[in-house]
């Protein structure tokens, strides 16, 4: 369940109140996107070329709603354009960019028109499939929306509707920031991405996750891979690395998201998908669980006992374990694995197919502790051997 959204109530007159998302009973509070912060930094920059004066502060309206009142920091003129930037404040989400700088250079040209670029420290785009064409900055459709729409609507307020500008964003710390996200494996390089579809940064939002799937999946079909692979998380993608020599950077990673990650397979058009996990999470796959997340249920010893009750009752010996891999132990020991997994792996496939309206083909292969290969669904070697993912 998705966290509610409210205003915080705070005490002192004339304070903008913070925006808080309430999940699983905690007051978080929000951020506000790099988009956000560039398009605020714009909007300043542009005021104080046109009236030549410095200001501490500019607010905008970002895309959700709420009124973002940013400081303004770092103001360097000339005669044609102004410099300033805002610190990106990220709220209670861990984002690595929080506390980063985010400048605008904001220039009078003589041309019409408003031109939006990147400069030190934003990403340029190498790969297709992505929010912007190869060669563009990484400065995503929203942010330049929102950049726009601030500089057109601040020219028209001082009647200089036709004014050229061009406008450079530059984040100093971005390279750096850039190899703690997602970009190098995007196929962005040389910095950060501006991004922001609400101007809303909020903690641990499911939807920004399944965003980063959305625009992976998307890379990996654009880059012509017929055959999409996918993970939960770090160990399938050590798993895959170590066993099968596949480069890290090209398994989606579904997080707790598996049923999510199939629709979003199917979306795009892919038609075949390798999903490499370990058997903590996929067992509950097994049954049907979507989400893998703990908050949505357990029962991992429960649907090991279920299916290993055609073979022998292992009722009590599965309801003591605490981890799955003391279960795979017992389970072994009892001679009963070369059934009980096999089968297992068969409905995890089942359930993913279904989930995909059967028009995906799914192989899947399941590990135990110290990324030990437990089992795999019958066609899983014919399908990875299929198409040149790294060194198989």
């Amino acid at each position: 369940m998705r966290g509610k959204t409210r205003w915080h109530e705070v005490p002192d007159e004339g304070t903008m109140p913070d925006l808080y998302i309430e999940k699983a009973g905690k007051n978080l509070r929000c951020g506000f996107t790099t988009g956000s912060c560039a398009a605020a930094a714009s909007k300043a920059a542009l005021i104080m070329l046109l009236t030549n004066k410095e200001i501490n502060n500019v607010s905008i309206r970002t895309p959700k709603g709420p009124v973002y009142t940013a400081e303004i920091l770092d103001i360097e003129r000339s005669e044609k354009s102004v410099s300033c930037a805002v610190v990106k404040d990220g709220g209670d989400d861990p984002d690595v960019t929080t506390g980063a700088l985010i400048y605008s250079k904001v220039t009078l040209t003589g041309e019409a028109g408003i031109t939006i670029d990147g400069g030190e420290g934003v990403g340029r785009v190498t790969k297709p499939g992505l929010d912007q064409k190869i060669g563009e900055a990484a400065i995503n459709s929203v942010p330049r929306k929102m950049i726009r729409e601030n500089l057109e609507s601040t020219l028209e307020e001082y009647g200089l509707k036709d004014t050229g500008l061009s406008v450079i964003i530059r984040v100093p710390k971005g390279a750096e920031l850039a190899q703690k996200t997602f970009n190098p494996k995007l196929g962005i390089t040389g910095g950060i991405s501006i991004l922001g579809t609400t101007g809303i940064v909020e903690p641990m939002s499911d939807d920004a996750i399944i965003e980063t799937i959305k625009v992976e999946t998307r890379v990996r079909k654009a880059e012509g891979y017929p055959i999409l692979l996918a993970a939960p998380g770090n160990y399938g993608l050590s798993f895959l690395e170590e066993k099968y020599g596949i480069d890290k950077s090209l398994p989606v990673m579904s997080s707790n998201f598996v049923y999510d990650t199939v629709r979003i397979a199917l979306d795009e058009g892919f038609e075949k998908l390798i999903f490499a996990g370990h058997i903590g999470k996929l067992v509950k796959v097994a049954g049907g669980i979507k989400n893998t997340h703990s908050k949505y249920g357990d029962h991992r010893m429960e649907i090991l006992a279920d299916i290993s009750r055609k073979y022998m009752n292992l009722d009590k010996e599965l309801s003591e374990c605490v981890m799955t891999d003391e279960a795979v132990r017992i389970i072994t020991q009892a001679g009963i694995a070369d059934k009980v997994f096999p089968e297992m792996a068969g409905r995890i496939k089942e359930n993913m197919e279904a989930w995909a309206d059967n028009r995906i083909q799914v192989e899947v292969i399941v590990f135990s502790n110290e990324n030990t290969e437990l089992v795999q669904t019958d066609n899983f070697k014919d399908l990875i051997y299929a198409f040149p993912f790294g060194n198989i």
